[in-house]
């Protein structure tokens, strides 16, 4: 592993940007002091590998900042992206002693880590970290179906639409806003994640994001920042309702 401090990061748990989502979120004051003493934080640059699939794994760790993508290498070499950790997801499966998937930051990342003994010593003393940790959990699974979804029957442009979608999603849970009306954001990752991750060509993740684009649903400043003027118009297109369900 590659990585280091970033003593500057390491501020007051009370203060950090995805309190309200982490698997601290429901930890009281004493709590958050316990875990105080066994965090620290680690920076990656794009591009860089958090761990890789198989190696021992000696922490688990909250998302900051930043994005990692999830990755599985098969017999012949060939990698498949099997997910996203976006700010606040968590990484690493306490009682599990090695990695499951190669964990390599797509943008340049911030993680506030703990170690991985104390940590697991604190979720059998601890019921607010293990619950929130089990929410976190099916949250997860429920994220898996709904990209099993996309790839498996969306359209190109479907695909598109459901993923700027679910990143929206994301940033109005961490700006504590609501979904609904016209929503901006930045976006995290490049066309060439985007094709990656969809299972698409970069010519055809860039003709669909200019056919959104000249369609009105969404609205671009640059390459990165997105706005949709209508958030219930971008989740019809990716073939959902408003309330994130698959449209029958």
């Amino acid at each position: 592993m590659t990585a280091h401090d970033v003593p500057e990061l390491s501020h007051e748990c009370g203060d950090c940007p995805i309190r309200h989502r982490a698997v601290c979120a429901r930890c009281e004051s004493d709590e958050l002091e316990t875990l105080e003493q066994i965090k620290y934080y680690r920076s990656y640059e794009a591009g860089q590998t958090v761990v890789w699939s198989g190696d021992k794994m000696d922490f688990v760790a909250s998302v900051v900042s930043g994005i990692a993508t999830l990755t599985q290498t098969l017999e012949d070499g060939r990698t498949q992206m099997v997910g996203l950790l976006l700010p606040s997801d968590f990484v690493g499966r306490p009682g599990r002693d090695n990695a499951a998937y190669n964990v390599i930051a797509t943008t340049d990342l911030t993680m506030c880590c703990f170690r991985k003994k104390p940590f697991e010593a604190m979720m059998g003393a601890t019921p607010h970290i293990a619950q929130r940790l089990l929410e976190m959990t099916l949250d997860e699974l429920d994220a898996a179906r709904e990209w099993m979804l996309l790839l498996g029957r969306k359209t190109a442009r479907e695909k598109i639409a459901s993923l700027l979608a679910i990143i929206a999603r994301r940033d109005a849970s961490l700006k504590v806003s609501a979904v609904r009306g016209r929503m901006s954001f930045d976006l995290p990752l490049t066309r060439e994640a985007m094709a990656d991750y969809l299972g698409l060509t970069l010519e055809t993740v860039s003709r669909q994001v200019s056919a959104l684009k000249r369609d009105g649903v969404i609205e671009l400043d640059g390459k990165r920042h997105v706005t949709i003027p209508d958030i219930d118009r971008l989740l019809q297109e990716a073939g959902d309702d408003s309330d994130g369900g698959f449209v029958s």
